[in-house]
């Protein structure tokens, strides 16, 4: 007598240890086809479909199977959703069913990780570790590292403490590092990354091929770090020492071509390089790739397009990405599409020519940033300071008719801030810089969700110098905000002093016990040197004006006074001590004269007809018709004529 499929998969599944789920599958799928309604042989089989990584026929199997078994299983309803890239899904299930038990809590810090929510990730991990954590403590100190790092790459601010020792485990220095390279730690996370590959190669826990799979992300951590410093040769030889990525996840393959191709691109040959990256496998459209990597496969992809030409396509994708896309934005994946698109509109056209191409689209997209950011570059590039300030003052106020949150926070964005404060400078108009720092304290001071650290730092660094209180006490409330989100920073803490210690010392006193003291500040430094070496001082701006400047230069005196004077013009008869006689003609006009000699004809017949010594001519006014008359000198009495005429008149020859 055949045995019972259920009694056979009770059995099965009271094993001492269940490695082949192929079995435990095909023993489920038997006692599934004997009673349809047994729960339990549903509940084993989708277990073990996603013990075998099949999570696209888990979570269809789960969907087919009634709300009988989907209310027993949240647990893997939500893991199946999250693996399948169902992401709303699997959020919209943990929030249907509450975050009740430590297990819902991990899948939902992991559905909060991959969607990219990372400060609702965080707290759930900080969550996790107030409680009873027991062995998980390490794990979920990896973890929160790895979001840490992941919102600092994605431009999200994420706390950052000192090291006091180095981790004892790989995985923790690797999260670690990869938080310190989206910084600019280069250094540090260098140091983080030779650690973590070491103690990777130590682990008794791993098996040659696992060490060989957790080395190759550690070694292209370190490759993009050598290329980021400068050292493309060293970054060569490690994406080299990879060797074949065709057992590699797709996002890995992705990632480490396009890095290793950056560095090798030859700009002679566009479409070799083009071939090149999109042969040997990995799809961007299968890769699980974050925001901000597959914004910057997408930005490579579509430079290589205008590189070979496909101007035309590329202008119409990233027109299509920029309709689905809200605007104003500070998203640089959106902004940065913004450039390609430009770039493609303008495609073989001069600077002049671009900016007026350009200038007619800021009319369909009048609140582009990245396109305004474009048409500012070509200005500059024309030295056109003040057009390029004009036009940016110019979107600032259209922004501000908008009359949004995002549209306020697009407009006093730091780079926008920084890019008005600079072009103001460069022209001289230093109190409308300083009034932009005062409006954008202003308004990040204002703001309680959300800040902007490096705006508020510098503004309060600004506004700090001012003599003026009101000043001082803006820079003293960035300050404060910069502290508390910070939960005691030093540098809010010295701003504090420094702003509020003329205007509220009551704040103060508080900060200036945690201050270090001046002479820990100075232990080491040769004031005496210092002052022997003098003040440095900035470089004067360059004076526009045509004018000369004068002058303090000895040489340049002496070199002025040695040169030759112009003689003076003595008469002949002068006599040194003796007074000259008065000349006669002084009071007549030069011309008029006895020493008077003409230069040419033209002088001499002028001094010929005057009346000193010259001959009067008698005239006389002869009466014209219409009235009035004219002035002609009469005829002389002597020489030949003819009868009644004056003196005889020679025919001029004509052509016959």
């Amino acid at each position: 007598m055949p045995q019972d499929p259920a009694a056979a998969l009770s059995s099965l599944l009271r094993g001492a240890s269940i490695d082949d789920h192929e079995e435990v599958l095909k023993a489920a799928n038997l006692a599934i086809k004997a009673d349809k309604s047994d729960i339990l042989a549903r509940h084993t089989k989708l277990v073990a479909l996603l013990k075998l990584d099949r999570f696209n026929d888990a979570a269809r199997f789960l969907a087919e199977s009634g709300s009988a078994l989907e209310s027993n299983c949240i647990l893997e309803k939500a893991y199946a959703l999250y693996k399948s890239g169902e992401l709303e899904e699997a959020t919209a299930t943990l929030k249907k069913a509450g975050l009740r038990g430590r297990s819902l809590q991990h899948i939902a810090a992991q559905v909060a990780y991959r969607a990219e929510r990372f400060s609702e990730a965080g707290q759930i991990y900080e969550e996790l570790l107030d409680g009873n954590v027991g062995d998980e403590e390490n794990d979920l100190t990896i973890n929160l590292k790895a979001v840490h790092a992941q919102a600092e790459w994605s431009g999200l601010s994420a706390p950052s403490e000192s090291l006091r020792s180095m981790p004892d485990s790989f995985e923790l220095c690797y999260n670690i590092a990869c938080a310190r390279i989206a910084r600019g730690e280069l250094d540090e996370a260098t140091k983080l990354l030779q650690r973590a590959a070491t103690l990777c190669k130590a682990s008794d826990d791993l098996g040659e091929e696992d060490k060989e799979a957790e080395l190759r992300p550690i070694w292209l951590q370190q490759a993009y770090v050598y290329a980021r410093e400068g050292k493309l040769k060293e970054a060569l030889d490690l994406y080299n020492s990879i060797g074949s990525l065709s057992n590699d996840d797709e996002d890995f393959i992705i990632v480490a071509r396009q890095n290793r191709l950056s560095l090798e691109a030859k700009p002679a040959n566009p479409y070799l390089l083009q071939r090149q990256m999109t042969s040997g496998g990995g799809k961007p459209e299968n890769a699980k790739l974050f925001s901000y990597q597959s914004s910057r496969e997408r930005h490579n992809s579509y430079l290589l397009d205008l590189d070979v030409h496909k101007s035309s396509g590329v202008q119409e994708k990233t027109h299509k990405f920029l309709q689905q896309s809200e605007q104003p934005t500070n998203s640089a994946s959106v902004n940065s599409m913004a450039v390609v698109n430009a770039a493609a509109v303008v495609e073989g056209l001069d600077d002049r020519a671009a900016v007026r191409k350009l200038q007619a689209l800021v009319i369909k997209r009048p609140l582009d940033v990245g396109l305004l950011l474009t048409i500012i570059q070509l200005q500059l590039r024309l030295s056109r300071k003040g057009a390029a300030l004009s036009l940016l003052q110019t979107f600032f106020k259209r922004l501000e008719k908008e009359d949004t949150d995002a549209a306020r926070d697009v407009r006093f964005s730091p780079g926008l801030v920084a890019l008005a404060v600079s072009l103001m400078r460069a022209q001289g108009h230093e109190n409308s810089a300083k009034a932009e720092f005062v409006t954008a304290a202003n308004h990040w001071t204002k703001r309680p969700n959300a800040s902007s650290d490096s705006l508020l730092r510098e503004s309060g660094i600004e506004l700090m110098r001012s003599s003026n209180p009101e000043d001082l006490k803006l820079a003293g409330s960035a300050f404060e905000k910069l502290f508390a989100e910070h939960k005691g920073s030093p540098i809010a803490s010295a701003g504090l002093v420094a702003s509020l210690a003329a205007v509220d010392t009551d704040k103060t006193s508080q900060h200036m016990s945690e201050l270090p003291p001046v002479e820990s500040l100075i232990k080491g430094i040769n004031v005496k040197a210092l002052i022997q070496a003098g003040v440095a001082t900035a470089p004067s701006r360059p004076n526009n004006s045509k004018k000369r400047a004068a002058t303090d230069d000895a040489a340049a005196t002496e070199r002025a006074s040695a040169k030759s004077r112009r003689r003076r013009r003595l008469p002949k008869d002068f006599e040194e001590g003796k007074t000259p006689a008065p000349d006669p003609e002084r009071w007549l006009s030069l011309r008029d004269r006895s020493s008077y000699r003409p230069k040419n004809k033209k002088g001499k017949k002028k001094a010929a007809d005057s009346t000193q010594g010259g001959v009067v001519k008698e005239e006389e006014t002869l009466g014209l018709v219409g009235g009035g008359g004219v002035r002609v000198e009469k005829a002389g009495s002597g020489g030949g004529g003819a009868a009644g005429g004056g003196g005889a008149k020679k025919k001029k020859k004509g052509k016959k």
